[in-house]
């Protein structure tokens, strides 16, 4: 893939169209939290089609915050948030994609956790959150202080393992004869 030639998108070629205001934003990120932007990979010099911003994982709800209530940014729209497993220390990246409704940017920050770290959940800043949070801590095993509801969303609540992690056995398979007990508090109003 030639990185110089851009990749036509639904809106057309996005680093054209927006990176004036990107660069603007990141000057902002960088003039409001200094180190905690740890690194910045621009479309054209890194394969990708929005700026990834990485932030220091003590200031990660801090620059969401920010990210999603200053005006001179207005990424109100989470539109994914999801990890990876990079196998390596820190192991895992937590990843946000952002939509701003007004302005039509995206932009996407990253940051870097260890294997016993517990971020901060960002359920306070977008209530979608909390199903995403969920399905990190299910397949990946990243817990989430503060999260309001904790446990399995997709998997099984007997499922042992984090079936993402790229360290779980390619045939970890378990099987359940049974079907999963219903808890009752979850069916009460």
């Amino acid at each position: 893939m030639d990185i110089n030639h851009p990749v036509p998108t639904l809106y057309g070629e996005w680093a054209n169209q927006w990176g004036e205001a990107w660069k603007q934003q990141v000057s902002l990120l960088k003039e409001k939290f200094g180190a905690a932007i740890e690194e910045v990979l621009w479309p054209r010099e890194y394969p990708t089609d929005v700026p990834i911003v990485f932030v220091a994982l003590d200031q990660w709800v801090s620059v969401l915050e920010f990210a999603k209530n200053d005006p001179g940014m207005g990424y109100k729209t989470l539109t994914d948030f999801t990890a990876t497993d990079e196998q390596e220390d820190p192991r895992f990246n937590l990843v946000i994609q952002l939509f701003s409704p007004t302005a039509f940017h995206r932009i996407r920050f990253k940051t870097r956790v260890a294997e016993n770290q517990v971020p901060k959940t960002l359920v306070k800043v977008w209530v979608s959150a909390n199903w995403c949070e969920r399905e990190i801590w299910d397949m990946f095993g990243i817990k989430f202080e503060g999260h309001p509801d904790l446990r399995r969303i997709l998997m099984d609540q007997r499922w042992e393992g984090h079936p993402m992690r790229k360290d779980y056995p390619l045939r970890g398979y378990q099987v359940f004869p049974t079907a999963e007990a219903i808890n009752p508090k979850l069916l009460e109003e």
